[in-house]
């Protein structure tokens, strides 16, 4: 099956930190630019970030900012998103696709649900 697995999301306390990563079963990563999205309760999809084929991240949400990290492991075929000093904000679930234009993305993670909360 062509998709992403993803894994590392759970419950943190505020100012914790969390790494996600996102294993593609079926494909290569190599050579396609991963985007990163979160649907927060109640929100629309939106995305956090994109990686492209050269390892170089951009971070589209300001809150974010400083905090988040995303990095690629072409030889392991895996995606990460590091994430610091976590937010109550920041809750939601976490994706990983094979773009970092949603409309263009073929293969997806399953989605890892991330708590922020005391």
């Amino acid at each position: 099956q062509l998709q992403f697995v993803e894994s590392g999301g759970g419950l943190v306390e505020p100012g914790g930190s969390l790494r996600l990563s996102c294993v593609a079963s079926g494909f290569s990563i190599f050579g396609r630019n991963i985007g990163w999205f979160r649907q927060a309760p109640g929100k629309e999809r939106e995305k956090i970030s994109c990686i492209n084929v050269r390892g170089v991240t951009t971070i589209y949400i300001d809150s974010m900012k400083g905090r988040f990290t995303a990095s690629r492991d072409n030889a392991k075929n895996t995606v990460s998103l590091q994430m610091t000093d976590v937010k109550p904000e920041d809750t939601g679930s976490y994706y990983c696709a094979s773009s970092c234009t949603a409309a263009l993305a073929a293969y997806w993670g399953q989605g890892t649900p991330v708590t922020v909360s005391s």
